[in-house]
């Protein structure tokens, strides 16, 4: 019994032995094991196809004799055109990129009878692992694939057009390459790089394939451009990163487009009717703007600083497109300007928020703009009796509604319930309001437009009114009272009394001092024998008339101080 088990383990054994020497099962045809294949397959292997792929050669005992991976390359061949042996030729057809197969071929599909050299004996079967790494066709184009459009499309690229786009590249298989190569330069990864790449299309700066696949592109556009080699770097490839015969597959989103041709464009959003007026060269405009890309890219704002963008238009104070963008707008006027970069910030950009050859977009809400040379604006309706019309010295009093240009409400007397009372020509007012007083009558009604340089000039009134802003006052006369004439604080109605000093000298004792001359003005004025000038403090007129008419500054004013206006016409006083 125990014999027999030691036999029977013996005769195991040696069976054993047999088959794992025994020479391979002669082969009819090729046997394929797809060790990998990839969920998506958009093109299998064809007659005719030039492929690259990696592979290691095998005798079926796994003694390797060939490998391209040794040899650091691919291997690249026209398939079905008898560059490979019969059985590979055969084999690689229906073949994926990135596909994996085992593939057996029998000698007199290899290398037959005569073998090949010392490397492969005579009546080989041979095992190749095979990667399918790359497959194009002569006859291939550029393939374009389009996965994202924007609803509004209003331009695409054109030849000479100069545009700046981001993207991905990478081989066929997926691999991401990175270089900067030779004249047609790539930045293979324009987004590690955190910038866009920018060129010309369709004028040779570009691989042949890129030139082709970004035409036709809108702004947003994001696109899959497939370039065959012969569109690419050919058959040396870069020498570096992009090997030889490689397809180039680039993941492309366009950012910005234009052409050294353009001009501005002008988009009105909003025209205020009536316009009585629009900008012109050499104006002061204050406006308000959102700046952006042409993708959208916000990059600037006046309204996050809560100030307008102020200066001159038309003299260069500003970028040559913005300059012709705000000529010939209104008051209230919204617009959107479409600037290109050789009216812009050029090739630099601003070297922070503005790339080079950026297209810019302003939107645009002018909230005023004048003239140096603009005087004050004067619309009136006056009533059917006016006897008398304001002027200088007249102590005037008038209801005020106050606006900047765009509307935004200043001030109001309305709002507390009592007039403004002024002398007019004593600057009590800003110049433009006193010119634009003048000459009015009671109940008469004037809309006043004032430019700043006869308003509250370039500082404004903090909190209240904006540097350079342009003042709209709906005015209305109330009541007004004649002054008197220029330089005079007080007028007789009446001749003056030839006793007039002893008149002022109530105790007699030959000096007049600031209780007597103020009681004896206050009297006159009071039985309407004289007058003070209007819209002034009686008792601060009075205390001027007397300090100049005490010449020596003790207190006391002595007949021989004393002299009338006509005496003495440098004071205001008697």
């Amino acid at each position: 019994m125990i014999r027999l088990t030691v036999q029977m383990i013996l005769l195991a054994f040696l069976v054993t032995f047999v088959a794992c020497n025994a020479p391979p099962v002669p082969l009819d045809d090729i046997v394929i094991e797809k060790t990998f294949t990839p969920e998506h397959c958009d093109r299998m292997v064809k007659s005719g196809d030039f492929v690259r792929y990696h592979y290691i050669g095998m005798f079926p005992d796994g003694k390797k004799f060939d490998s391209s991976y040794d040899r650091g390359t691919t291997y690249n061949v026209f398939v079905g055109q008898k560059k490979l042996i019969a059985g590979m030729d055969k084999a690689l057809v229906g073949m994926c990129v990135n596909e994996r197969w085992m593939i057996k071929i029998p000698p007199q599909l290899a290398y037959g009878k005569d073998g090949y050299g010392d490397i492969i004996p005579p009546d080989s079967i041979l095992h190749f692992d095979v990667l399918m790494l790359d497959v194009w066709n002569t006859e291939d184009k550029v393939q374009i694939k389009t996965y994202h459009k924007p609803e509004s499309c209003e331009r695409t690229v054109q030849v000479s057009d100069y545009v700046r786009y981001h993207y991905n590249g990478t081989l066929l298989d997926g691999t991401l390459f990175d270089s900067r190569m030779g004249v047609k330069t790539i930045f293979i990864n324009s987004h590690t790089r955190m910038r866009t790449y920018d060129t010309y299309v369709g004028i040779g700066w570009l691989i042949a394939g890129m030139d082709q696949g970004l035409l036709g592109m809108c702004v947003g556009e994001k696109r899959i451009i497939t370039i065959p080699p012969f569109l690419g770097y050919g058959e040396n490839g870069d020498g570096s990163d992009i090997p030889g015969q490689a397809s180039l597959v680039f993941d492309v989103v366009l950012l910005d487009l234009h052409n050294p041709k353009d001009e501005i464009t002008v988009q009105v959003e909003n025209l205020p009717d009536p316009c009585p007026r629009k900008s012109e060269v050499g104006d002061f405009m204050r406006y308000h703007y959102n700046g952006s890309l042409l993708d959208g890219t916000f990059f600037d704002s006046s309204y996050s600083r809560n100030h307008t963008y102020d200066t001159y238009i038309g003299k260069g104070y500003v970028i040559a497109g913005m300059d012709q963008g705000l000529l010939g707008v209104c008051v209230g006027e919204r617009r959107r300007i479409v600037i290109p970069p050789h009216l812009g910030y050029g090739e630099e950009g601003t070297g922070t928020k503005i790339p080079g050859s950026a297209v810019l977009v302003f939107d645009v809400h002018i909230i005023d703009f004048h003239n140096p040379s603009d005087k004050v604006e004067i619309t009136s309706v006056k009533p059917e009796n006016c006897t008398y019309n304001a002027k200088r010295g007249d102590f005037v009093k008038y209801h005020y509604n106050a606006t900047l240009m765009d509307g935004t409400n200043i001030s109001s007397t309305h709002t507390y319930g009592k007039t403004y009372n002024v002398v007019l020509g004593a600057g009590q007012v800003v110049l433009g309001m006193e010119q634009g007083l003048i000459g009015m009558c009671v109940g008469e009604k004037r809309k006043l437009v004032i430019p700043p340089h006869l308003a509250y000039g370039e500082r404004g009134v903090d909190g209240e009114v904006p540097g350079s802003a342009v003042l709209v006052f709906d005015v209305e006369m109330v009541e007004m009272e004649e002054g008197l004439p220029d330089g005079y604080m007080f007028v007789w109605n009446n001749e003056v009394s030839p006793d007039l000093f002893s008149e002022m000298d109530k105790n007699k004792d030959a000096q007049v001092d600031s209780t007597e001359f103020s009681d004896y003005i206050l009297q006159q004025v009071e039985e309407g024998k004289g007058r003070l000038a209007p819209g002034f403090d009686p008792q601060r007129i009075i205390e001027n008339m007397y300090d100049n008419q005490d010449r020596n500054k003790d207190g006391r004013i002595t007949e021989d101080e004393f002299k009338l206006k006509a005496d003495e016409p440098t004071h205001d006083e008697l």
